[in-house]
């Protein structure tokens, strides 16, 4: 079922298929991203996001919570169904609208094969900040899957395209 090439939705994202990223098998959608020529991904214990401040600099925030950690001040996971936020589920940790700056996410399809999503410059990740006794987390915001990515995952990351400057 794994399709090669480049695809393209709406001119603004295309992929590509690897087999990269093994040792995140069985990682929730939008498991990666990469930023600058760094990839991060959520089963690393440290991982950060690059999130972008109004000056269009970014500072890196943890990305969500591992099931392992200690301390449980944090909802378990990276993502936040934008459904859920609108619900108000997520108002105990004091939701805020943040931009992740990526280059490109990844995501693992049913067969847990790595395909990455290259964004245009002028996209970015919707990200959530929740904070919680003076510690912040920052999660992806996701959505419905678009159509010609349903194949790979029936979630997908928030995208957001950046205001002209």
């Amino acid at each position: 079922k794994a399709r090669s090439g480049g695809c393209r939705l709406n001119g603004l994202i295309s992929f590509s298929c690897s087999n990269l990223c093994t040792y995140a098998a069985g990682a929730p959608m939008c498991g990666g991203i990469e930023y600058q020529d760094q990839k991060i991904y959520f089963p690393q214990p440290d991982a950060r996001l690059p999130v972008r401040l109004r000056d269009g600099q970014v500072t890196w925030i943890t990305w969500g919570r591992r099931k392992d950690e200690a301390t449980g001040k944090f909802p378990n996971g990276g993502w936040a169904r934008l459904n859920s936020i609108k619900s108000g589920k997520w108002k105990p940790w004091h939701p805020r609208p943040v931009l992740i700056a990526a280059d490109q996410f990844m995501e693992k399809d049913h067969d847990n094969q790595s395909h990455w999503i290259e964004l245009d410059k002028r996209m970015v990740i919707q990200g959530l900040l929740a904070e919680r006794d003076k510690e912040t987390r920052v999660y992806v915001v996701t959505i419905d899957a678009p159509p010609e990515y349903a194949w790979i995952h029936d979630r997908w990351p928030r995208l957001v395209r950046l205001k002209d400057q």
